[in-house]
Formats: C-alpha cells, sequence, structure tokens
C-alpha cells in the first residue's frame, strides 16, 4: 500500500473517530478545555456528523486516490476554510485561542499530504480531464 493510501485511510479512521465522539460525547471537548457548552450543542454535534461523513469519503479514495480527487479536494478545501473561520472567530473573541487544537489535528497537518495527493492527481488524471474539456 503506498503512502497516498495510507494517509487518506488515516484521515478517514481519524475524522471517523472525532466524529463519532463529538456526536456521541457532545459536551466533552467544551468541558476539558474549559469552556461553556454552547447552547445549540446539536449544532456541534452537526459539525461531528460532517467530519465523520469526510472519514467515510477519504477510505472510499483511498482505493485510488488520483481517480478520487474530487473527495480529496472537497476534504483540503474544508480542512483550509475551517482554520479561515476559526481565524474570524479569535479575532472577533467568538472563540479562545486554546479551541484551536481542533485545527491543529483537524486541518493543518493534512494540507500538505492532501496537496501532494491532489498534485499526483492532477499529473496523473485531472490535467487530461481539463485537456479533453477545453478540446
Amino acid at each position: 500500500m503506498n503512502w497516498k493510501k495510507k494517509t487518506l485511510i488515516a484521515a478517514g479512521i481519524y475524522n471517523l473517530i472525532w466524529g463519532a465522539y463529538v456526536v456521541l460525547f457532545p459536551n466533552s471537548f467544551f468541558n476539558l478545555l474549559e469552556m461553556p457548552v454552547p447552547t445549540y450543542i446539536e449544532l456541534w454535534q452537526c459539525i461531528g456528523m460532517i467530519v465523520g461523513v469526510y472519514g467515510i469519503g477519504y477510505i472510499a479514495a483511498a482505493a485510488n486516490p488520483s481517480k478520487h480527487w474530487p473527495i480529496v479536494l472537497v476534504g483540503l478545501l474544508g480542512k483550509i476554510f475551517g482554520p479561515i473561520g476559526f481565524a474570524q472567530s479569535l479575532i472577533t473573541g467568538k472563540l479562545p485561542l486554546k479551541f484551536g487544537v481542533t485545527i491543529l489535528t483537524n486541518d493543518l497537518i493534512w494540507w500538505i499530504p492532501f496537496f501532494i495527493i491532489l498534485k499526483h492527481a492532477y499529473d496523473k488524471e485531472i490535467k487530461e480531464d481539463i485537456n479533453e474539456i477545453f478540446k
């Protein structure tokens, strides 16, 4: 098994575990960080559900990362936009800096491997698809 498949399987398993943790124990993360539990905890659980669904997508994409590049792209975009949203919440004082631990483990550590997977997919699949579209 090559590193791309291993990376996507690892990302998938991580997302499934993190998503299940948030859905099943929604208050625990906030209690761990000694933060007030949100009034609408169901929204936090919904985020956990979305993260878990991404996990299924990553595991499916591991079968052929170049062919399933759109799943990796959508995942990378989420992993870019999540930190942007966190930065905005940090600047406006809506979330404390300690909440950023989620950004490190859910987003930042995956940027480089996902980008490289997409670069390989571009060289192998995407470039040909784009050329075919614009013929």
